[in-house]
């Protein structure tokens, strides 16, 4: 793995902005020490542990993979930690909002993969540059793992043509990928050190290969908007506010949860979802397994 970037006062350097706006994403960026890490990677698990027979209205990998920022308090704090959100800042400017946060993890010696694919393709948003991701790890994502893989340059592409292959082994809720042959030439391997994190632009293209590691791959990907981003097919959005002033109005803020699956978050985290899956699902020609109907519905 290579080092960390080095950062100014824990923000991005003019060169360092430029650099993310030049291939489309930044890695790595050091935002956890192994320490913290590895706590909230144990917090996360002990989660897992102890709410995985819980009788929640979705199964308990609904909430990680859709909005976990909505109902699980590590989430939000991970997404609000002050250091993520100066290396943000770097590409969106003060005004920073939470849209999405999910976790990602690909246990030990299995084959599922993240098809190549560009994230506003589904998001509802256009091809709007007033997004980021940013993807920390909490274990090691090398190769052998299945890091993800970024094609350089690709941001600056149109959305694309993406093909739904509802493919078992395909993490993406619709199994989606670009309907382009993609090189292993061109992708650049996104290897993170727990910790660590990259930033990349919701049109670059991206995927990861089968973890064939020893260790599960545990990632958060964080969705971050600044208040000019815009939904343009579900009648309306949300957003939690992270850092500065929204001024645009154009997304219903509300704020982190207090404590795991609270009956009140759930509830908002369903009217969330309802209103989010009319662009997440727009065009698909079969039920979307991950946005399917809660099996016991918050009264």
């Amino acid at each position: 793995m290579s080092n960390a970037l080095p950062l100014e006062h824990g923000k991005l350097s003019s060169s360092l902005s430029q650099k993310y706006w030049n291939d489309g994403f930044l890695h790595p960026i050091q935002i956890f020490n192994p320490d913290e890490a590895a706590t909230y990677r144990a917090e996360l698990e002990e989660i897992e542990r102890d709410w995985l027979t819980a009788d929640l209205p979705h199964p308990l990998n609904t909430y990680k993979r859709t909005n976990a920022h909505c109902v699980i308090p590590l989430a939000a704090r991970l997404a609000l930690d002050s250091r993520v959100l100066d290396a943000v800042e770097g590409v969106l400017g003060p005004d920073l909002m939470i849209w999405s946060a999910e976790f990602f993890i690909k246990e030990p010696h299995t084959a599922h993969i993240v098809g190549m694919h560009q994230d506003l393709t589904y998001w509802g948003l256009g091809a709007t540059s007033d997004q980021v991701t940013a993807w920390i790890a909490l274990s090691p994502a090398t190769v052998a793992s299945g890091c993800m893989d970024f094609v350089a340059g690709s941001h600056k592409n149109p959305i694309l043509p993406h093909d739904d292959t509802f493919s078992e082994n395909n993490l993406l809720s619709r199994g989606q990928e670009i309907a382009v042959d993609v090189a292993d030439s061109d992708k650049t391997h996104i290897e993170l050190a727990p910790g660590q994190m990259s930033l990349h632009h919701g049109l670059t293209i991206h995927g990861s290969g089968p973890n064939s590691s020893d260790d599960r791959r545990i990632g958060i990907a964080i969705r971050y908007l600044n208040p000019n981003a815009q939904q343009e097919v579900a009648e309306r959005d949300f957003a939690m506010m992270a850092r500065g002033a929204d001024m645009s109005g154009n997304f219903l803020h509300y704020m982190p949860p207090t404590q795991n699956f609270d009956p009140r978050a759930l509830k908002l985290y369903d009217t969330i979802r309802k209103e989010q899956l009319k662009a997440l699902t727009k065009g698909a020609k079969q039920d979307v397994a991950l946005y399917a109907a809660e099996k016991n519905p918050v009264q």
